[in-house]
């Protein structure tokens, strides 16, 4: 099976973003698979399909020094992203990809490990979905569905911004900040800090490609955006700045403008699962729920997965036992699959709203 290799080297962030949504949206059944490459030509914050942007960035900070906020399609966390990381996008049509979540990973991860394996540097996958050098972060990948086709995206690392980034994030004080920073750059690694000398881009494509074709069982062959293509990435370029889009999560409640009063109660939750962080956003009233919003850094599908299933919970009691059980039964309604999160997980962020009500 051949493998279309699209190349679109240096690029401003929107498309960088762009590139891959728009090859996403325009595959078909029975398209030849395809793999964008792509490095940013400046950075930004990208950030989760599940995130609300309000509890996970510092918005002041971004705006003051010039740093876009980007809303990507897949899962995970907010993070920054500049031409220091080289990023790889695997397009499939849904027939012919693994179906399962966790079985993405495992399947397209593989050739990223040996290419590390090539250029020096040890990697090992860490599910649910890692690449770590001993007990360092050296790349995170992310899985989607759009429409008829399934994604996989990563990058190489060759540098990373620890201070930008740390002072990208919300955090509850400086104090804090300055102990995100520390963390970070004790668990992240790069290949510019496990090499003396790290390989060019160059290396390191012709490296992936050769695993790659041992890996997955496919023949990358070189290639350029079609015109459709290149006009159905100019539309998503549209839609990824899209404020509506951006900014979706945690509109809701403030958009009603309900009164809270004695028995009724707005409120924030949060638990931290295997699977990534679930955030709760709550309005309950007489210990039962009247509106639910779940966001976060985990993967699931379906895209709408998540929202389907707090829709599915409204008018449920804030009890743990019946709330466990309820979204047992919506989570297998909905065909959820979001590895290392369980239904006990994503009632206990709920219910964690409720108990700090």
């Amino acid at each position: 099976m051949q493998l279309r290799v699209l190349d679109f080297g240096s690029q401003p962030a929107l498309r960088s973003q762009a590139v891959y949504h728009g090859m996403a949206h325009h595959m078909h059944p029975g398209d030849t698979p395809v793999l964008t490459l792509v490095n940013p030509s400046s950075p930004y914050v990208c950030v989760g399909l599940h995130q609300d942007v309000a509890l996970e960035v510092d918005e002041d900070y971004c705006q003051a020094h010039e740093l876009p906020i980007i809303r990507r399609h897949v899962g995970g966390g907010a993070v920054l992203l500049d031409q220091n990381q080289l990023f790889f996008h695997f397009i499939y049509p849904a027939e012919k990809a693994p179906r399962r979540v966790s079985e993405i990973y495992a399947h397209f991860i593989e050739p990223v490990i040996q290419t590390y394996h090539r250029l020096g540097v040890q990697a090992v996958f860490r599910p649910v979905n890692d690449i770590h050098v001993d007990g360092r972060k050296i790349g995170g990948t992310g899985a989607a569905s759009i429409g008829d086709t399934t994604l996989m995206v990563g990058s190489f690392m060759f540098d990373f911004d620890v201070d930008t980034m740390s002072q990208c994030l919300r955090v509850p004080s400086e104090k804090f900040r300055d102990k995100l920073r520390a963390g970070m750059s004790d668990y992240i690694t790069t290949l510019t800090r496990e090499l003396d000398e790290p390989p060019t881009r160059e290396v390191v494509i012709k490296t992936f490609m050769e695993e790659l074709a041992v890996h997955l069982r496919v023949e990358p062959v070189m290639d350029q955006a079609s015109a459709a293509e290149e006009a159905s990435i100019a539309e998503q370029e549209k839609e990824l700045q899209d404020p509506d889009w951006t900014y979706q999560k945690g509109r809701r409640f403030i958009e009603r403008g309900v009164k809270i009063s004695a028995d009724t109660h707005l409120a924030e939750g949060a638990f931290k699962a295997p699977g990534g962080l679930i955030r709760s956003r709550l309005l309950a009233k007489d210990g039962h729920i009247v509106d639910l919003s779940l966001s976060g850094d985990f993967t699931v599908f379906p895209e709408d997965g998540m929202q389907r299933l707090a829709d599915a919970l409204k008018g449920q009691p804030l009890t743990q036992g019946s709330l466990q059980g309820a979204t047992q039964q919506a989570m297998t309604d909905v065909s959820l699959d979001i590895p290392g999160v369980t239904h006990v997980d994503i009632a206990t962020a709920i219910t964690a709203a409720f108990r700090g009500a």
